[in-house]
């Protein structure tokens, strides 16, 4: 197994048979010096759990693009987030960003979140057609988080693109020189932005998620500034493309499994469940890194101590010692274990009640706004070129059948 089979046309329209794949050569397989590869629900479960695995995001970024690779911004940037770190710095900056979402309050973020969806449902209008990724899954959640940072949602775009740039940084597969460089420059580009921001809010505070962080207080700590421009880049990039990638893969999903699609069109009370199994069947987030930092045995497998374990959440999902008929949509499947759409452990999604309530607001009004929604051409899609973060680049639909 190498990088490279993480990057082919056939990978990146369907992962799905390679995972297979990959389950039944091991609990881990050898993808590089120290460095494996994992597709199994019980592996992946029980290491994000292990207080002995952890992050160390540049061990990662060495072991594929070598060690003079660290220095790069984009790398530096995404290492200073709360994503990258080990306790007790990730408890002390977890607990303060917890703080900062409850002050905001479900009931502001869902006004948010429903006025947002609205308004982007009211510009389509009466259009016939139209691309439901660019017009509506794309925009969605960055408007969001924009008024929630409580910046111009003209900014949207050229911040939503500088974060598609940055995220591709997180693949498995490397970056060529070309793509590199336009992360570098995206991750410059948010970090200056953010910077602005936070000077601002330092002067005149407001009642948003930069003035929240900058207020919020844990036993007599606080963030600092570079802590808060950096979580709110990751605000920024983690609430972007995972969202609007998700609406854009159940609608997919839905579009391929009619009978699916009409039992949840006719009874809307199915769609947390519905949302909750899309998400395990065809997720918009694909892989997991963590190390190991110390020497650890499970069973009859051995993990040796500074081991660089590449989790692919997307093949756990669908293990079969794990979900019955996996590779099937199925809303009625019984309750058990759940899957791992948000990850596990002290790094479970911050962002987990934000995302559920964009997905769930964004589903609900476009079901009820369009109820005969159908593809153009379920065909032709083409599937974003990355093997972490899995969507398509659009997604043409029809507002009626005819």
């Amino acid at each position: 197994m190498q990088f490279s089979d993480f990057s082919s046309p056939a990978f990146f329209a369907n992962p799905y048979p390679l995972y297979e794949k990959i389950r039944a050569a091991g609990p881990l397989v050898p993808v590089g010096p120290s460095a494996f590869v994992t597709g199994r629900f019980e592996i992946i479960d029980t290491l994000l759990r292990d207080a002995r695995m952890g992050k160390t995001y540049m061990q990662s970024v060495a072991a594929r693009y070598g060690a003079n690779a660290t220095a790069q911004p984009v790398f530096q940037s995404l290492n200073r987030t709360l994503l990258m770190m080990n306790p007790p710095a990730h408890t002390r900056l977890r607990a303060l960003l917890m703080r900062t979402f409850n002050a905001h309050g479900i009931g502001k973020l869902t006004a948010i979140v429903e006025a947002t969806t609205d308004g982007l449902l009211d510009q389509l209008g009466a259009r016939a057609e139209f691309d439901l990724v660019a017009d509506y899954a794309l925009p969605l959640p960055v408007r969001i988080i924009c008024r929630l940072l409580d910046v111009p949602v003209a900014d949207a775009t050229a911040l939503g693109d500088a974060a598609s740039r940055l995220v591709a940084a997180f693949d498995l597969a490397p970056l060529d020189a070309a793509g590199l460089h336009a992360a570098d420059e995206a991750a410059l580009t948010l970090e200056r932005y953010f910077s602005g921001v936070v000077a601002e809010r330092r002067a005149q505070p407001g009642d948003d998620l930069v003035s929240a962080m900058l207020s919020v207080e844990d036993e007599g700590l606080r963030l600092s500034d570079e802590e808060v421009v950096s979580n709110a880049l990751l605000l920024f990039i983690a609430g972007h493309e995972t969202t609007s990638n998700m609406i854009g893969n159940m609608m997919i999903a839905l579009f391929r499994h009619p009978q699916q699609r009409a039992a949840l069109q006719q009874d809307l009370q199915l769609l947390p469940r519905a949302i909750a199994e899309c998400m395990r069947y065809d997720g918009a987030v694909q892989m997991l890194v963590r190390t190991a930092f110390e020497d650890i045995a499970l069973g009859d497998v051995s993990l040796a101590r500074g081991s660089l374990v590449f989790m692919l959440i997307g093949s756990a999902n669908r293990d079969p010692a794990v979900f019955t008929e996996p590779d099937t949509l199925d809303f009625a499947r019984s309750a058990g274990t759940p899957a791992l759409a948000f990850g596990a452990g002290i790094h479970y999604c911050l962002g987990a009640r934000l995302a559920a309530l964009e997905l769930n607001v964004a589903m609900r009004s476009l079901l009820a706004r369009f109820p005969a929604l159908g593809p153009v051409d379920l065909e032709a899609l083409v599937w974003h070129r990355r093997n972490n973060l899995r969507g398509v680049t659009s997604l043409r639909v029809r507002t009626s059948a005819g």
